[in-house]
């Protein structure tokens, strides 16, 4: 089969562009894919990070790809629509996570559905951080779609609500296994310059108000000085919030702050360094965190939101918090490092879902749905 991909890759940073490398990769074992890429996702004022590219020195996956499609530019639209139609796909899987991207996407996907099938592989169907324009657009891009690939219930849920006759189907976000193998415990804090002999907290990823970043914050201060915590991630806005917290926190000088972005080849440092990963989200689907963490091992403490409680708590690789506060992740963060055998447990479940959650398994339950179509 020929099966054209539709989203960011290489050179774009980020989780999106790292889940179309590892599911072209697969997908590419057992058919004939094409990658078209993005020429310009967003124009430079719009960004709220510092760069929207991997940098030279970075070991991201580089997937050959074409790069066509400008977000904001509608003849670009044309142009992808006419390269991809020349490839003549049996199937095209478009990525999506934004509705900024809805107008270029539903442009290209209505258009081709005329001559193939088309489905999208939807991280999340409105944004962590909705907008009154998000849900119009979205379905807009939906209604160009045969149909859709859900990786959570929590996703396919807005799915249903906002376009109810979606042919649509749930699997499950794989797990990364480009970041490298993990290395010993003492080598990575060596490496990050850090005191060895404490246990080790990790907040990881983008900083954006709903991941709760300030609430670890609270809740950190209130652990002894046998913990420390590990910031490490790029802020999509002000830092100046969390700073303050930080310069007030009893805890200040065990917070370390890694605030850049990470990139591929740093990863590992981090998750081998760590004893417990941490998502405080005020709101979520699902993660590509908790992805990251699964390959390295490490045992997580999530809130009671979007699908992190069926992936974590469900699963037992770790603690859910009933609701996103200090005094709840603080609860968490205690018992889990008081009970031996919870961390065991945790571990084992870990091991299990690895092999569940494998990119084998979601290439050939993503095609068994498209064949279906």
């Amino acid at each position: 089969m020929k099966i054209a991909i539709l989203s960011c890759f290489h050179p774009f940073r980020g989780g999106i562009s790292q889940f179309n490398a590892s599911m072209y990769l697969e997908l590419g074992k057992a058919h004939t894919v094409k990658a078209f890429n993005f020429k310009r996702q967003y124009p430079g004022i719009l960004f709220p990070g510092k760069t929207q590219y991997v940098t030279e020195d970075d070991n991201a996956v580089s997937i050959e790809s074409e790069a066509l499609l400008d977000a904001v530019n509608p003849f670009s639209y044309i142009r992808t629509l006419n390269a991809v139609r020349a490839w003549k796909p049996d199937l095209v899987l478009i990525s999506y996570w934004m509705s900024f991207f809805a107008p270029s996407l539903g442009f290209i996907a209505r258009r081709l559905r005329k001559e193939c099938k088309v489905v999208s592989v939807l991280h999340n169907v409105i944004p962590h951080e909705p907008k009154f324009f998000d849900a119009p657009l979205t379905k807009y891009f939906l209604s160009g779609c045969t149909g859709n690939v859900t990786l959570c219930e929590e996703v396919a849920s807005d799915l249903r609500r906002i376009s109810p006759d979606a042919r649509q189907t749930t699997l499950f976000h794989p797990i990364y296994g480009h970041f490298g193998e993990k290395i010993g415990k003492d080598e990575a804090l060596d490496i990050l310059g850090l005191e060895k002999g404490r246990k080790n907290i990790l907040f990881f990823g983008l900083i954006r108000e709903y991941k709760g970043l300030d609430i670890l914050l609270e809740a950190f201060g209130r652990l002894d000085s046998s913990y420390q915590l590990i910031v490490a991630g790029e802020p999509y806005g002000s830092f100046e919030r969390y700073q303050e917290i930080i310069d007030s926190s009893p805890a200040k000088d065990r917070i370390h702050l890694f605030t850049s972005y990470i990139k591929d080849s740093e990863v590992r440092n981090f998750f081998s360094a760590a004893d417990l990963v941490v998502l405080p989200y005020r709101s979520a689907t699902q993660s590509g965190v908790n992805a990251i963490a699964y390959h390295f091992e490490i045992p997580m403490v999530v809130t009671d939101t979007g699908g992190l409680k069926k992936a974590i708590g469900d699963t037992g690789t770790g603690l859910v918090a009933d609701k996103a506060e200090p005094g709840c992740i603080l609860e968490k963060i205690r018992l889990f490092f008081s009970d031996e055998a919870l961390r065991r447990s945790c571990l084992d479940n870990i091991r299990a879902e690895k092999e569940r959650l494998s990119w084998k398994s979601f290439a050939g339950r993503l095609t068994d749905f498209t064949d279906s179509l």
